[in-house]
């Protein structure tokens, strides 16, 4: 994927358990949190962290945005929940007007509506790489022309399913929250008075991790920006590149960042890896 429009991180949203500051209990009983599963309702306070944080909460120009959001275990204590009321009462059991709540873009879904999104709204859930691939398809969007700017929002809940998951596969800590980016033209962005955070520069996914980091970087020097996502929350999963965006845009300090997804030790659903490298506002992607 190439991205011929210089592109930016300008807002970043935090709504994970244990940050500080940070109240999960009360955030997720927040009014219009009713009837939705807890993944869609932390997804929906970091996209009003990250919205808010670039300037952007209520903004007309969110109409032409896009949704991208990276999920490997989203709703699935919602479809367990539609399996057991079957396998009970069979298919007579379900509400219909519950039925969109077992898709897997739910949750996307419910972020485009709380903002007017109109644009175009995908879910990624292609194990712990997913993150980073949703920042780099906010941005061939933006290039594209088929979005002015993208809600990128990395998310994965702790419920009784997910929680059982983990545990099979040798899991002892995993994230319960989610984190959200607001990707936008370098340009567009500095013309409303937006502040760049970080720029997004060479990215790259391949099988192996020394592969996706050799092409992302395309022999420029970055600092790696490694397990401090891990060290915080345990196992990210398909938040797990969202996260390390977001840790990247505060640790910058005038030196590109290259965040690596998908071979974490302990990253039990990774497929393959990629590889993105944030630069300082100012720099040249």
């Amino acid at each position: 994927m190439t991205a011929p429009v210089p592109t930016a991180i300008t807002g970043v949203g935090w709504a994970v358990s244990g940050v500080p500051g940070f109240d999960p209990e009360t955030a997720l009983t927040r009014r219009g949190m009713l009837h939705k599963d807890r993944a869609s309702r932390f997804a929906l306070l970091a996209a009003e962290a990250a919205l808010g944080d670039a300037g952007l909460l209520g903004a007309p120009e969110l109409a032409g945005a896009a949704v991208v959001l990276s999920s490997n275990y989203a709703n699935l204590d919602t479809v367990c929940d539609f399996v057991a009321t079957i396998a009970a009462d069979t298919s007579a059991g379900i509400r219909p007007m519950r039925i969109p709540h077992m898709s897997s873009h739910v949750t996307a879904a419910w972020v485009a509506l709380q903002h007017g999104i109109r644009g175009p709204n995908l879910t990624l859930c292609n194990g712990a790489a997913g993150g980073l691939d949703a920042v780099a398809w906010a941005r061939t969007l933006i290039a594209a022309g088929r979005a002015t700017a993208a809600l990128v929002i990395g998310v994965e809940p702790d419920t009784g399913p997910v929680a059982r998951l983990h545990r099979e596969t040798g899991g002892r800590r995993w994230i319960d929250g989610a984190v959200g980016v607001v990707v936008e033209p370098t340009a567009a962005a500095l013309g409303r008075g937006g502040t760049v955070r970080a720029g997004i520069g060479g990215y790259a996914r391949a099988d192996d991790e020394a592969t996706a980091v050799r092409a992302a970087l395309a022999g420029a020097g970055a600092r790696r920006l490694d397990g401090e996502a891990g060290a915080r929350f345990g196992r990210c999963s398909g938040a797990l590149g969202v996260v390390r965006c977001a840790l990247a845009v505060e640790q910058l300090a005038g030196v590109p960042v290259l965040a690596v997804a998908g071979a974490d030790p302990g990253e039990a659903d990774a497929t393959s890896v990629s590889a993105l490298v944030l630069t300082p506002p100012g720099s040249t992607p």
